[in-house]
C-alpha cells in the first residue's frame, strides 16, 4: 500500500459528495474508483460528472479489492451504520461530519475500526483553513493569556426549499438535529479543539420558523473544564444569512474568527488587526464553500493511515462535538444543566 495509489470508494451520490470527489481527484496519490447510492438516477448523474463507475450495491462495493478506503457522504443517521460495514470489511472509513447522531453507535464504529485495525477520520475541514491554523497559532503561542470565555456564533439561513430538497432534511431520524447537529457542527467542533472539554451545559433550543423537527433555533451556556465559560448561539433562520463567527477572550488579548478569515486581533503590547472583508462560508448558500481545507485534510488522513497513526480529527475527537450536542439537546429537554461526560 505505501508505493500504490489509495483506492477511494464514495458512498452516497447527495450535494457533499461532489466537494469530496473533486478534492480527491485533484490528489496524486488518490484513484476514485465508484461512488453507490441507492437511487440509481442520483448515482448516474455524479458518476457521469466525474467520470466514474457507479453501482447501487453497497455490499458490491465493499468487495471490490480496489477500494482501500470507504468516504461515507450519506444522511446523518447512517454515517455510523455503514462505516461499521466497511471497517468490518477491512477499509479504512471516512465520515462527513458529524460522526453520527447516536453516541453508542459513534463508540460502536469506533470500537469496530479499532477491532479490525482500520483508520477512522471524520471531516472537519474548517480546521484546515489558513486562518484557523493561525488562530491555533495565536492561541497556543500563549499571547492571550490566560483563556477566559470561547464563543460560536451560527446565523445561518437555511429556505424552506432546502429542507424539501431531501426527505431526511430536518427529520431526527437521519438528520438528528437542526442547527447544532448539521449546520453549527463545525464550529463546535473548533472551539472544543481550541477551549478543550465542557464540564457542563445549560441550553434551550426551539423549532421558531420552519415545520421541520429539529430546532432551527438554540443557545448554550457552556463552562469548560479550565474554568472558562462560553456560549454557542445557533440558527437556521436569520434571513439573510451571516457570517459565523467564533471569539476567543484571554486575559492579554482577544481573537475573532468570521466567515472564513481572522477579523480581529488584539494582544497586549503589539498592533490592534482588523480585517473588513467577509466571506459568508454557507451562511446563506450551503454550496458556498472552498474544496481547498477539503484537500488539506484528506492529505492528513492519507497520511495517518500511510504512518499508521490517528489523524487530527479521528473518531475520539469528531465524537467530543457530538457529545456536546446532544448535552445541549439534553439540557433543553430537561430544562436543567447537564454534566459531561454523558452516561
Amino acid at each position: 500500500m505505501i508505493n500504490k495509489k489509495l483506492g477511494f470508494g464514495v458512498v452516497g451520490a447527495g450535494v457533499i459528495s461532489s466537494f469530496h470527489i473533486r478534492a480527491l481527484q485533484r490528489m496524486d496519490d488518490v484513484e476514485v474508483v465508484s461512488v453507490c447510492d441507492i437511487k440509481e438516477d442520483k448515482v448516474k448523474k455524479i458518476a457521469d460528472e466525474f467520470n466514474l463507475n457507479w453501482t447501487t450495491d453497497y455490499d458490491a462495493m465493499l468487495r471490490d479489492p480496489r477500494i482501500d478506503v470507504v468516504n461515507v457522504t450519506v444522511p446523518s443517521g447512517l454515517h455510523a451504520t455503514l462505516g461499521i460495514k466497511a471497517a468490518a470489511a477491512r477499509k479504512h472509513v471516512i465520515i462527513e461530519k458529524p460522526i453520527d447522531i447516536n453516541l453508542q453507535k459513534a463508540d460502536a464504529l469506533i470500537d469496530t475500526c479499532k477491532k479490525n485495525n482500520v483508520t477512522l477520520a471524520v471531516i472537519s475541514q474548517m480546521r484546515y483553513y489558513d486562518s484557523v491554523l493561525k488562530l491555533y497559532d495565536i492561541v497556543t503561542s500563549g499571547k492571550l493569556g490566560k483563556i477566559i470565555q470561547g464563543d460560536a456564533y451560527i446565523k445561518w439561513y437555511r429556505s424552506e426549499e432546502y429542507y424539501r430538497s431531501g426527505e431526511w432534511r430536518g427529520t431526527r431520524k437521519l438528520d438528528g438535529g437542526g442547527a447544532f447537529m448539521n449546520q453549527g457542527v463545525h464550529y463546535v467542533d473548533l472551539l472544543l479543539s481550541v477551549m478543550g472539554p465542557v464540564e457542563a451545559v445549560t441550553a434551550k433550543v426551539k423549532t421558531a420558523a420552519r415545520d421541520i423537527e429539529v430546532e432551527d433555533l438554540g443557545i448554550a451556556m457552556l463552562e469548560f473544564k479550565s474554568g472558562a465559560l462560553g456560549v454557542i448561539e445557533a440558527t437556521t433562520a436569520a434571513y439573510p444569512g451571516l457570517p459565523a463567527r467564533v471569539d476567543i477572550l484571554g486575559t492579554k488579548g482577544t481573537i475573532i474568527f468570521e466567515g472564513e478569515d481572522i477579523k480581529f486581533v488584539h494582544v497586549e503590547g503589539e498592533q490592534e488587526f482588523r480585517k473588513n472583508e467577509s466571506k459568508k462560508d454557507g451562511a446563506s448558500d450551503p454550496l458556498d464553500i472552498e474544496v481547498t481545507p477539503y484537500i488539506r485534510e484528506f492529505t492528513d488522513v492519507i497520511a495517518a493511515i500511510r504512518e499508521k497513526r490517528k489523524p487530527k480529527v479521528s473518531g475520539e475527537e469528531a465524537r467530543r462535538a457530538l457529545e456536546l450536542i446532544l448535552a445541549i439537546y439534553k439540557s433543553s429537554e430537561q430544562k436543567k444543566t447537564i454534566k459531561l461526560p454523558l452516561k
